[in-house]
C-alpha cells in the first residue's frame, strides 16, 4: 500500500506527482533539490556552497541547504515534510536515524521523488538510490595506523568517538580496534570515548581525560569533527607535542596544529563533493532521464549495497598546502564518471 504523508504536504503530493509524471521530457533547470543534514553540525558547512555551484554549473532551478534546527529525527522528517509542499522533488540526506530515516524515503519514492544518503548512509533495505560518503572504516583504520606510525609502532591510545546515533561511530570504532589488533599487543586501546561530537561534551570529556591521564596516553585518534579540534586545542594549551594526535576533516585550528607540530595529521574527508555530486546526480533522477544500474560498480557496505566512496586522504605536514586541490580533482573526477558508471539514461 502507498505511504502518505500528512498534512500540507499530503495537499501538495498530487501535484507534485502530476508534475513528475512529465518530467521525463524536463530539462534539469525545473527540479528543486533539498540538502538536508542531520542537524547543526560544521561539517555539513560546505553543502551550501555545493549547492550554489551545482545549481549554477548545472543549470538547476533550484539547489537549497536546509538544516533542522536540532538532532532529531522527527524534525528532520517534518522539514523534509514541509519542503515537499513546496515543491522540492529531489532530496540529499544524512540520515538522522540509519533505520528511521526509511519510512520517510520510502514515502518519497512512492510520490516518485528520489532521494540519496549522503555522507552516512541508511540501512538496507532502503528506497534511497545510492550512499555517498566516506568510507569511514577505511579513514579511521587509515588515520589509526597513521597515528600508530606517528608513535614510533608501541604505546596506549585512545579514541574520540562521535555521536552513538551517528550512523558510522560503530564502524569507526571496529576500524580503530583493527588497526590496533594488528600490532600483536605493541599498541593497547585504552577506551573508546563516545558522544564527544557536541562542543560542551568534547571540553568536559577530553579535558577530563588529560588532566588525570596526560601521562599515561602516547596517541590520540579522534574520529568526529568536534574532538579533533578540541584535542588539538587541548594539546597546544598543554605544549604537549609527545601525545601524537591524529583527528579528521580541516579545521583550520587543527591544520594549524599540524604546522606548529602539536598534531600528527588529519583525515580529509569531502563534504563539498557529497554536496555537489550528489545534486548533479539527483537532478538527472529527479528529471527522470536516468535511474540507478544494479550491476554498477558499488562497494557493499553493512548499511547498503549501494556505496560510492567520496574519497579521503591523510593530511600532515608534507601536503599541508596542497590537500585542496587534491580533494577538488577527486571532486571532478567522481562527478565526470558517475553517470557513466552507475546511471542507465535515456
Amino acid at each position: 500500500m502507498t505511504k502518505r504523508f500528512t498534512g500540507v504536504a499530503a495537499r501538495a503530493l498530487p501535484m507534485i506527482a502530476a508534475t513528475l509524471l512529465g518530467l521525463a521530457a524536463a530539462h534539469a533547470s525545473d527540479n528543486k533539490i533539498a540538502l538536508i543534514p542531520g542537524g547543526p553540525h560544521p561539517y555539513f558547512a560546505p553543502w551550501e556552497q555545493a549547492a550554489a555551484d551545482a545549481k549554477k554549473d548545472f543549470g538547476i532551478a533550484a539547489v537549497d541547504f536546509k538544516v533542522p534546527a536540532e538532532w532529531k529525527l522527527n524534525l528532520q522528517t517534518e522539514l523534509i515534510e514541509s519542503l515537499v509542499s513546496q515543491g522540492y522533488n529531489a532530496f540529499g540526506i544524512f540520515p538522522g536515524d540509519a533505520v528511521g530515516i526509511n519510512t520517510t524515503v520510502e514515502e518519497l519514492a512512492s510520490n516518485n521523488i528520489p532521494s540519496a544518503a549522503l555522507a552516512g548512509c541508511s540501512q538496507d533495505p532502503t528506497k534511497v538510490a545510492f550512499c555517498l560518503g566516506t568510507d569511514v572504516y577505511n579513514s579511521a583504520y587509515l588515520g589509526t595506523k597513521a597515528l600508530i606510525e606517528s608513535m614510533g609502532g608501541k604505546g596506549k591510545i585512545v579514541h574520540l568517538a562521535g555521536l552513538l546515533v551517528d550512523p558510522n561511530t560503530k564502524l569507526r570504532m571496529e576500524a580503530v580496534e583493527k588497526a590496533v589488533g594488528e600490532t600483536n599487543g605493541a599498541v593497547s586501546l585504552v577506551q573508546h570515548i563516545t558522544d564527544t561530537d557536541a562542543q560542551e561534551a568534547a571540553d568536559q570529556k577530553i579535558n577530563a581525560l588529560l588532566g588525570a591521564q596526560k601521562d599515561q596516553i602516547d596517541g590520540l585518534i579522534a574520529t568526529a569533527y568536534i574532538p579533533s579540534v578540541v584535542a588539538a586545542k587541548s594539546l597546544r594549551n598543554l605544549g604537549d607535542k609527545r601525545i601524537k594526535l591524529v583527528g579528521i576533516d580541516d579545521d583550520k585550528i587543527v591544520l594549524d596544529g599540524i604546522k606548529d607540530g602539536f598534531v600528527a595529521g588529519t583525515m580529509a574527508q569531502n563534504p563539498y563533493g557529497q554536496g555537489y555530486v550528489g545534486a548533479y546526480v539527483l537532478d538527472l533522477l529527479a528529471s527522470g532521464t536516468c535511474t540507478v544500474k544494479d550491476d554498477a560498480p558499488w562497494i557493499k557496505t553493512p548499511q547498503t549495497a549501494h556505496f560510492i566512496d567520496s574519497g579521503t586522504l591523510l593530511i600532515s605536514a608534507s601536503n599541508l598546502e596542497s590537500y585542496g586541490a587534491d580533494l577538488k580533482k577527486l571532486t571532478g573526477e567522481i562527478q565526470s564518471t558517475f553517470k557513466d558508471k552507475y546511471l542507465a539514461c535515456k
